[in-house]
């Protein structure tokens, strides 16, 4: 009964970040599921929703602060929001600009929209799944930015897990592992860096938008009532490797 064609029907989700890669995935799966889906994100101009699913692209700079106010305004009602907007900047996050930007993206656009959403996620009795990363619990040396912020993406999860209790709020998060999306697909057409991470993966394979999708669905349906402030890992088996 979790996937049921009709689970959210009549509900209303935000999906920031959700007009490319895995939010596009999460989106789409919502939808699927019946809600009435706002796929939030600074690309929303090319994205087309597949024939049938009810999801709405909207232009979104989670840095917006005014941005973030309007949307959530704009809907009656909120029951689910999902934090997937996220930037990376490979080597260059070691310049604190660009330190700093990524930041202002993943965590503090996170918190933004948390805060934002959270009136009308109360009023519902709605819930909240935010993207960790594989990098909330591993250091990059490549990417101090991105492993910094998701990091504390996971910590700031349990706590407004902690915070929006009383409210009849749940916070969990999703730590995807390797997704094959447009972002890694220079990883994954080069042998030699794909090859060690499907030899780290149990696995076997890169994920996909639909496996992180998937775990979503199940942190925002009933059969997840009862879990909050939750990281869970959709990576294959990589963290335990």
């Amino acid at each position: 009964m979790t996937f049921r064609p009709d689970l959210l029907a009549g509900r209303t989700a935000i999906v920031t970040g959700g007009t490319t890669g895995i939010g596009a995935g999460i989106a789409e799966a919502l939808a699927g599921l019946g809600a009435r889906v706002i796929a939030a994100g600074i690309e929303a101009g090319a994205y087309r929703a597949p024939a049938g699913l009810d999801v709405a692209p909207r232009e979104l700079d989670v840095t917006d602060e005014a941005g973030v106010a309007s949307l959530v305004e704009s809907c009656p009602r909120i029951d689910v929001v999902v934090n997937c907007a996220g930037i990376i900047r490979r080597v260059e996050e070691h310049r604190l600009d660009v330190f700093e930007r990524v930041l202002a993206v993943n965590l503090t656009g996170t918190m933004r929209v948390c805060t934002a959403a959270r009136p009308k996620l109360a009023a519902s009795g709605g819930c909240i799944v935010n993207t960790a990363s594989m990098l909330s619990f591993f250091g990059g040396s490549l990417v101090p930015a991105y492993s910094a912020s998701k990091g504390a993406v996971a910590q700031l999860t349990k706590s407004l897990a902690l915070a929006y209790a009383p409210d009849g709020i749940r916070v969990n998060a999703v730590a995807p592992g390797w997704i094959a999306t447009p972002l890694t697909r220079a990883l994954q057409d080069d042998p030699a860096r794909s090859q060690p991470i499907l030899a780290r993966t149990p696995l076997g394979r890169w994920g996909t938008p639909g496996d992180v999708a998937g775990a979503v669905s199940f942190l925002v349906s009933p059969a997840a009532s009862f879990m909050t402030g939750v990281i869970l890992p959709v990576d294959g088996g990589y963290l335990v490797a």
